[in-house]
């Protein structure tokens, strides 16, 4: 175990002089040797390793989702090459370097967190042994072996006989009680992240095998915890449940506020966004100008709901622009027409002609006939019936008479079908 803690004293020193400036702030409030102050120390080293972790986990989200933009693609080389598997390789590292993506991404938060977590695992370690390490020296040691979390000591397993457990001052019952509802909390955080990014945060449009593993970590992670959890003392388990709890919060916040395109989240995210946006006249935060600006820029590559979101803006009589911002648009301004339904002002709604009875069209026909005749007859001449003495080339067409009486003809010159028509029956009024 030295040989072990002296491979990772690089970082074993700076894990303990933490957790000891904590203790000396929740000491002086809670008490040196209690529980609260050691425990909040181990709280307070797992939010402060998390601050610094986030511009990790941010490189994480920007590759998750990279990585499920390129599945598609990644499905067609694993078809093309399904006998070949250098070449299927080759063109893989090809399709990475091409876009600029790195598999690796998604697992620098847990890999940059493995040796803070070794690191205190051999602090709590040293505890329950009663071996000084790092700047702990005895005192401290005294006092954290004092420390018991509900009964509990820190550094106690869920696998300790009761002797070892009677000499940290506890009773097995309170150590067994206490580690198998840490392990269950710390398992069901585990299960309900990986639950929320694969039903709220994950395209739904793209199909692949990547998503069908990822399901299946949703149910191994947990399990793993469970099994490796029963060898964690009880201070590493609060290490552990911190950490499940904060990327529970901080997953919660990205799916939220920036969800994965195509997703549920981001559904629900532009509902939001469309109501928040047409109350104001305009983007109020940077966030939401941020993800305007993204789908203005793909243009015809929008999915459903990005498509919805732009048509929702210009209803309310806005627009947005390339650099995010939404502007008021009297090109898009929305017009009640009076069947209640809104249309664009710029481009009005194509009014359709009513359509006329068959007595309507016949009178219609007759009445066009009528004032045609009479439109070009001379305004000096008298309109008469008797037959005149003019030549008949210089008479109005005769077919026009019949038309105007019988209205068989005019059919044919208002745009309808030619030929013998059935007989009309009688109007109905």
């Amino acid at each position: 175990m030295d040989t072990i803690a002296s491979l990772f004293s690089f970082i074993t020193t700076p894990v303990s002089w933490v957790i000891v400036q904590f203790h000396s702030m929740y000491g002086a409030i809670f008490g040196p040797d209690t529980g609260w102050a050691w425990g909040l120390s181990i709280v307070s080293l797992v939010i402060l390793i998390r601050i610094c972790l986030i511009p990790l986990f941010v490189k994480q989200i920007k590759s998750t989702r990279a990585m499920q933009t390129l599945q598609p693609e990644m499905k067609k080389i694993q078809e093309r090459y399904k006998n070949d598997k250098q070449r299927q390789s080759e063109e893989m590292m090809k399709l990475y370097k091409e876009t600029g993506t790195n598999p690796l991404s998604s697992c620098l938060p847990i890999l940059a967190q493995s040796p803070f977590f070794f690191a205190l695992y051999h602090v709590l370690n040293g505890i329950a042994t009663g071996d000084t390490i790092g700047v702990i020296n005895e005192s401290l040691l005294a006092s954290a072996r004092k420390a018991h979390i509900f009964g509990a000591p820190l550094a106690a397993k869920f696998t300790d006989g009761s002797s070892k457990v009677e000499a940290l001052g506890a009773s097995l019952t309170d150590v067994r009680v206490v580690t198998a509802v840490m392990i269950v909390l710390m398992s069901a955080s585990q299960f309900y992240t990986q639950r929320q990014l694969m039903t709220k945060n994950v395209d739904t449009t793209v199909k692949t095998p990547f998503m069908q593993q990822q399901k299946m970590l949703m149910y191994v992670f947990p399990v793993m915890f469970a099994v490796f959890g029963i060898n964690f003392p009880v201070g590493v388990l609060v290490y552990w449940l911190t950490t499940n709890v904060w990327t529970m919060g901080q997953q919660m916040y990205v799916i939220r506020n920036n969800p994965t395109p195509g997703s549920k989240a981001q559904a629900a995210y532009l509902e939001r966004l469309t109501k928040h946006v047409t109350s104001h006249g305009k983007a109020r935060k940077r966030s939401e100008r941020t993800i305007i600006k993204a789908i203005v820029a793909k243009g015809r590559d929008r999915n459903e709901f990005e498509r919805k979101f732009i048509n929702g803006l210009n209803k309310a009589g806005l627009a947005a622009q390339a650099d995010g911002s939404v502007v008021q648009s009297e090109s898009q301004a929305a017009v009640q027409t009076e069947d209640g339904t809104s249309t664009s002002a710029a481009t009005p709604k194509r009014q359709q002609p009513k359509r006329q009875s068959k007595s309507q069209r016949q009178s219609g026909g007759a009445a066009a006939s009528g004032g045609k005749a009479e439109g070009d007859a001379p305004s000096s001449e008298p309109t008469s019936l008797s037959k005149s003495d003019e030549p008949e080339d210089a008479k109005p067409a005769e077919p026009a008479k019949k038309q105007s009486g019988g209205g068989t003809r005019s059919k044919a010159q208002s745009g309808q079908r030619k030929g013998p028509q059935r007989p009309k029956s009688p109007s109905k009024k």
